[in-house]
Formats: structure tokens, C-alpha cells, sequence
């Protein structure tokens, strides 16, 4: 099982980051070791001064496929969740002055929460999701804000890589990205019915 995770897809986040758009998208992979285990506490890794929380719209693939044509990407799934990419920054940045890849600051144990339940995919205009943390809204879009959509991602990323049935694409955050902190309680929303609850211990 290979969690693709899906970066820089909507505009406001982009320009948060100071980052350009990109003519096809960037994707980069977690590890299956890097899923938060259900019902179970997001613990404050001591590698890291600076965690992000990123809240993502989760997407599961139901068959195998590749080089998949665009108008058949839906064909490939059925149900969207919720998640968030946590991100060590200090870890990144550090990184990225250096010029090195920056695994290490995504792809670490417990950087992936998936929500337990997933729901059928509607209308995309009626996606509606948000984050909040210790009861105050910090993250909310619509899945028709996303730069690219996940047909167009479900096609591209299938050009180099092979998706197979229960694969999870991340399909990238919207603005109001921050930090937690140890006793930070962050809740996810998709249209105003809670998906997930996670303690920051």
C-alpha cells in the first residue's frame, strides 16, 4: 500500500508558502509505517521543535491501473476522507538549504492520519472540509478549489507508478497551515460531520 501525497494544490496554500504553481503536479510518497494506528494519539516526536499540521481530502484507490486516461480516472475510486500530512519544518527547511531530499520531515512514523470512515464522493461543489484546532476553524476549502483535480492527479501519478486496490492519495492542503503543540486537540470536518479527532501527546 503506497500513500501519495499530493503538494503545493491549492492557490491561497501555494502563496502561503511563497512557492510558484507548477504546470503538472508534485507529488512525493509516505510509508505505510508512517499511518497513525486508529483511536490512537499523535505523540510529539523529539526530533523535531516545529511540527505542521496539513488537512487533506484522502482519496482510496479500488482497482489496479496505469497510464490511466483522464476521463476514466473515476473509475478508480469511489469514497474521500480526511487526513493530514504532518510536516517536521524545522526538519525541511533545513533540508532544503542544504538541497537534500526531505523524506525525513514527511515520511516519518506517525506523519499520516487517515480517518476511519469514508464517504461516497458526490458533487465535488459540495465537498466542503475543514480543520479545526482546540475548537477553532484553522483550515477550510472545497475540493473544486484544488488545482488539480483527482482525475488529473489519478492520471498523472499513474504514468510512473502503478496504483493498486487500496492505495491512499493525499490530495494537498489548503492556506492555514501552523504548528501544534503537546495538548492540542484537532478535529476534521467534512461538511460539518466530524471524520476525525486527534490528541497531540
Amino acid at each position: 500500500m503506497k500513500i501519495i501525497c499530493i503538494g503545493r494544490n491549492y492557490l491561497e496554500h501555494a502563496k502561503e508558502m511563497g512557492k510558484p504553481i507548477t504546470k503538472d503536479p508534485i507529488f512525493f510518497l509516505k510509508p505505510d509505517s508512517s499511518l497513525i494506528a486508529k483511536r490512537q494519539p499523535f505523540y510529539f516526536p523529539n526530533f523535531s521543535k516545529n511540527i505542521h499540521y496539513e488537512v487533506e481530502l484522502v482519496y482510496k484507490i479500488k482497482k489496479v491501473g496505469k497510464s490511466i486516461d483522464p476521463v476514466f480516472s473515476k473509475d478508480y475510486y469511489d469514497k474521500v476522507g480526511l487526513g493530514i500530512d504532518f510536516t517536521a519544518r524545522d526538519l525541511q527547511e533545513k533540508c532544503k538549504l542544504n538541497g537534500h531530499p526531505w523524506e525525513i520531515a514527511k515520511s516519518f512514523d506517525q506523519s499520516a492520519l487517515v480517518s476511519e470512515d469514508f464517504l461516497e464522493v458526490k458533487s465535488l461543489k459540495d465537498l466542503n472540509f475543514s480543520l479545526l484546532k482546540n475548537g477553532e476553524t484553522v483550515q477550510k476549502s472545497n475540493a473544486n478549489q484544488m488545482i488539480f483535480s483527482i482525475d488529473e492527479i489519478i492520471s498523472y501519478v499513474s504514468n510512473f507508478m502503478t496504483l493498486k486496490i487500496g492505495d491512499l492519495i493525499f490530495t494537498g492542503t489548503p492556506s492555514g497551515v501552523g504548528s501544534v503543540k503537546i495538548g492540542d486537540k484537532l478535529e476534521g470536518f467534512i461538511n460539518n460531520e466530524s471524520i476525525f479527532s486527534l490528541n497531540i501527546k
